[in-house]
């Protein structure tokens, strides 16, 4: 029965040997985990499968090298923080604003109702409606990307091309002329 080996060891035998097991055995120990926590901040199934393999590709190719702290787990962090990363300079580039704003379009384009929808369509003649429209283009839009598409601050940013502490202002000063409206 043959031993299985360490992250280090894996590690070591593929950046000084180009072992294809050791790369093998890397791959199945981790990929699984690290597209599920990058599934995490992308909803785009096929952009996180693009990074996990640009990950994966990146400690083969070794333009990532990796330093042994000694401690379970720095593989695994060491592999997080290259996809975490390499996901965050995909989602900055024109091609995932383009796939991000088709992924929106099929969401307000879907059969079904949402909540938010519902809540909106429930009031559209009330006060909610007129404070809504009283609201300047830049906040509607912030609480559009965040509120009723249910994107995260970054998601968000990426998709209005601003800053997220921008996103973060835009949202609480908007949420705040909205109480006072209502109030």
């Amino acid at each position: 029965m043959r031993e299985t080996r360490s992250d280090g060891e894996l590690l070591r035998a593929i950046a000084a040997d180009g072992d294809r097991r050791a790369f093998e055995e890397l791959y199945r120990r981790y990929a699984p985990w690290l597209t599920a926590r990058l599934r995490g901040r992308c909803a785009d199934a096929g952009v996180v499968d693009d990074v996990v393999q640009e990950t994966f590709l990146a400690v083969w190719r070794g333009t990532a090298r990796y330093r042994e702290e000694g401690s379970p787990g720095d593989a695994a962090g060491w592999l997080w923080r290259i996809g975490s990363r390499r996901l965050i300079d995909t989602l900055r580039g024109d091609g995932a604003r383009g796939r991000m704003r088709q992924a929106l379009a099929r969401l307000r384009h879907r059969d079904e109702v949402s909540a938010e929808e519902r809540v909106l369509a429930g009031v559209e003649h009330g006060d909610l409606a007129g404070a809504l429209t009283r609201l300047s283009p830049e906040l509607r839009a912030v609480l559009q990307a965040t509120v009723i598409d249910g994107l995260t601050t970054r998601e968000a940013a990426v998709l209005l091309g601003i800053p997220p502490g921008t996103v973060k202002t835009r949202a609480l000063r908007a949420r705040k002329q909205l109480r006072e409206a209502l109030a």
